[in-house]
């Protein structure tokens, strides 16, 4: 085995250990999208350098027989009925001529077919792109996300805290409304005591409301904090085996190239 068929083989072996280090980090499906593109690409390619090998052959036998007749015409311009032979075979080449051109004309259109599917294939680079663009579109509506978010939270502690103060404003008005008549009397005395009593009970009842809301919210956060470090964890990770796949990606390209190079 020569080293050209060793790099061959570790970098396949490489591509086979990103492959299920993708499929553990939960990416299998960009990435064999990425491999069937990439497929796609290389079979389109072959198959032009097939068309354009075909093309070449057919061009020289051509011209081979193009230069066969012009050195009989040369040799024969003086006899009658060698020229009338000559001018059969040209008939004959011509008709081979104009078929050939026709042949040619449908692999030139299959060319430019393959060239267009080819075309419309993105490139490495291109994904790369496209994947960049993507992360930063996610990032920003990410971040509007949180900032809405934030404003409807904002929205709805301030309308609770109006609410609080309306209902305080009104207990205020209403104690202030009966603090002189309720003071002349010992039965209304007693009565705002009980009052002044029940709404201490249930300001400390909302008080407790509240902290257990709090100490909800709290590990709710907590909870949050975690995922979101395990998150950026596994960002990280997806990170790194994408950069390792590209890196490997363009190393078999490279390999390829030299191995065609060497094949010719």
């Amino acid at each position: 085995m020569t080293e050209m068929d060793l790099q061959i083989t570790e970098t396949l072996n490489k591509v086979h250990v990103l492959r299920e280090e993708a499929e553990k980090a939960g990416a299998t499906a960009d990435v064999q999208r990425l491999l069937s593109l990439l497929e796609t690409l290389k079979v389109l390619e072959k198959k032009e350098a097939e068309v354009e090998l075909d093309f070449s052959e057919e061009y020289s036998r051509l011209q081979l027989e193009v230069n066969e007749l012009e050195e009989m015409i040369q040799t024969n311009e003086h006899g009658g009925n060698s020229a009338q032979g000559v001018d059969r075979l040209l008939a004959n080449a011509v008709g081979r001529l104009n078929l050939a051109k026709m042949a040619l004309a449908s692999k030139l259109r299959e060319i430019t077919t393959l060239k267009r599917q080819r075309d419309d294939i993105p490139t490495q680079a291109e994904l790369i792109q496209y994947e960049r663009r993507f992360s930063e579109l996610n990032v920003h509506i990410q971040g509007k996300l949180r900032q809405t978010r934030k404003y409807y939270a904002t929205y709805n502690a301030l309308l609770e805290i109006k609410e609080l103060m309306l209902k305080e404003t009104s207990l205020l008005n209403s104690l202030s409304s009966q603090f002189h008549d309720a003071l002349n009397s010992p039965a209304g005395r007693a009565t705002l005591t009980s009052s002044m009593d029940g709404i201490s009970k249930s300001i400390q009842q909302k008080l407790q409301n509240v902290q257990v809301t709090l100490q909800a919210e709290q590990k709710a956060c907590e909870v949050l904090k975690k995922k979101h470090a395990a998150a950026n964890l596994e960002k990280r990770l997806c990170y790194l085996l994408l950069k390792a796949f590209h890196e490997e990606c363009t190393r078999n390209a490279r390999l390829e190239n030299q191995t065609q190079e060497i094949n010719i």
